[in-house]
């Protein structure tokens, strides 16, 4: 004996919904997912930006926002800048000036940083990366083109 119409036009409809329903949930989960595997977009070596010189003061440093991403200026002496990224190369936490000691420390697993971004101790395992500065003036220009 068949079913009659409106039941088999029932059962249609739910499959649909919850088949919508399934798609809808994968996306929703996948899509963090794809994006962490995505490598990072860039515009390979634009996106220079300018900051007051006067920012910074000899010993001090200031952290910035630099397309996207945690940076630093530090001016090591004077009308010396150096700007890096205040991304661990460890597990990617956001290092922190520590003045007295003349250092960066990253306070998730204790690694620390030489004012110009090289390993003092702990477990990074290479620098912070550096960018390039470029005084115009009463200006700080830095660039997406890193100094090795």
């Amino acid at each position: 004996m068949e079913e009659p119409l409106p039941t088999q036009q029932r059962r249609r409809f739910l499959q649909m919904i919850l088949g919508a329903l399934g798609v809808a949930l994968a996306a929703l989960f996948g899509w963090p997912i794809f994006r962490f595997l995505l490598p990072p977009g860039g515009d390979d070596g634009g996106g220079a930006i300018s900051l007051p010189r006067d920012i910074v003061a000899v010993g001090k440093a200031h952290f910035f926002d630099f397309q996207g991403r945690p940076a630093v200026l530090i001016a090591p002496a004077a009308g010396e800048y150096l700007a890096l990224s205040a991304v661990c190369t460890h597990l990617g936490c956001i290092v922190k000036w520590v003045a007295d000691q003349d250092e960066f420390l990253c306070p998730c697993h204790g690694g620390r940083f030489a004012p110009d971004g090289r390993v003092l101790g702990g477990p990074p395992p290479k620098a912070l990366e550096s960018y390039a500065v470029t005084v115009d003036g009463d200006q700080l220009l830095v660039s997406q083109k890193r100094v090795v």
